[in-house]
């Protein structure tokens, strides 16, 4: 009996600090942000056939759901990802997905050319320049590594980095420790300045 509880506190625990860690990396790095225009930078994952991947399905969603109610004429949605195989770009796979399936209709750019987080960055500074707000949709390591990545290549725009609709709570719970640590190991070259909320 004793073992059994010792296994659920034990269990919970672990839940709680992935629950924990994701949250937090959900609000690093990022501001209030004014203004009336926003775009929402949704991060490819690796996507070899024609169609999105579970990964690239959920950071649609995520990034649909980061688009306020009250700002989706206002709002535009940046897929960003190059092609892996002979088959279309990440970014046109999630544009498609976010169209036909999840019935997004407001505006859509592609930025087709990058093959890692660094690139996406690098690619889609251009399209970020007259925006007020700037969100990245990824699972929260992940995102927060793009934050990063941001802020080290144009400050100026790093500034306008708000929340995005990345982290639910309870969402993914039971993969969100191996989450954690695997955004741990890929988190691990971040300054210091670059971890904290």
């Amino acid at each position: 009996m004793r073992r059994r509880t010792g296994l659920a506190i034990a269990g919970a625990a672990v839940l709680a600090w992935g629950e924990w860690l994701n949250w937090r990396w959900s609000r690093t790095l990022v501001g209030n942000g004014d203004g009336a225009t926003e775009a929402v930078v949704v991060l490819g994952f690796r996507n070899p056939q024609p169609t999105a991947n579970f990964i690239n399905r959920w950071r649609v969603r995520a990034a649909l759901r980061s688009v306020a109610a009250d700002r989706e004429h206002d709002a535009c949605v940046i897929f960003s990802g190059g092609t892996t195989t002979r088959a279309a770009s990440e970014a046109s796979v999630m544009a498609d997905y976010a169209r036909s399936v999840s019935g997004f209709g407001g505006a859509v750019l592609l930025e087709e050319k990058s093959a890692t987080t660094w690139e996406n960055v690098t690619n889609v500074i251009p399209l970020l320049e007259d925006v007020d707000r700037i969100k990245i949709a990824s699972q929260p390591a992940h995102a927060l590594k793009a934050r990063a990545y941001l802020r080290r290549q144009r400050p100026d725009l790093a500034g306008k980095l708000v929340r995005a609709g990345d982290y639910r709570p309870g969402e993914w719970i039971v993969a969100k420790p191996l989450l954690a640590l695997y955004g741990l190991w890929t988190l691990r070259n971040l300054r210091p300045d670059e971890r904290r909320s």
